[in-house]
């Protein structure tokens, strides 16, 4: 079967916010501090890093087994994110690392913009 058009946009949308995702994830700092011990580093980067490969399988799922709830978990994961990033740019500004996820946040968004629009309707749950 021919995947729609509107699911490889999705497809390659996602995959490439999550590989951005991945990137900041790899070059963030990293340094111990009062507030941020190395254990403490070494585990929040296993969870970023675990929670990026779900949500690779995700888009997986949703491309190419034709799930619909996945498409609905990276749309709530969406949600979610952006408002953390708002949050961050309110505290801190608009920095490198915050401009890396606001451009992931706008690849996804456009990403399932297209999962749920054109000839990606009939795709899911076929």
């Amino acid at each position: 079967m021919t995947v729609p058009r509107n699911v490889v946009w999705f497809e390659v949308l996602l995959y490439l916010s999550l590989m951005l995702d991945a990137l900041s994830v790899a070059f963030a700092e990293r340094t111990p501090s009062a507030q941020m011990t190395e254990s403490m580093i070494m585990v929040a980067t296993l969870m970023a890093a675990g929670l990026i490969l779900l949500l690779v399988y995700f888009v997986w799922l949703a491309a190419r087994r034709r799930k619909n709830w996945p498409r609905w978990v990276l749309a709530t994961a969406l949600v979610l994110s952006v408002i953390s990033l708002v949050q961050i740019v309110g505290q801190r500004g608009v920095g490198f690392d915050s401009g890396i996820e606001i451009i992931s946040c706008a690849l996804t968004a456009a990403g399932l913009y297209f999962s749920f629009t054109g000839d990606a309707k009939g795709w899911f749950n076929a």
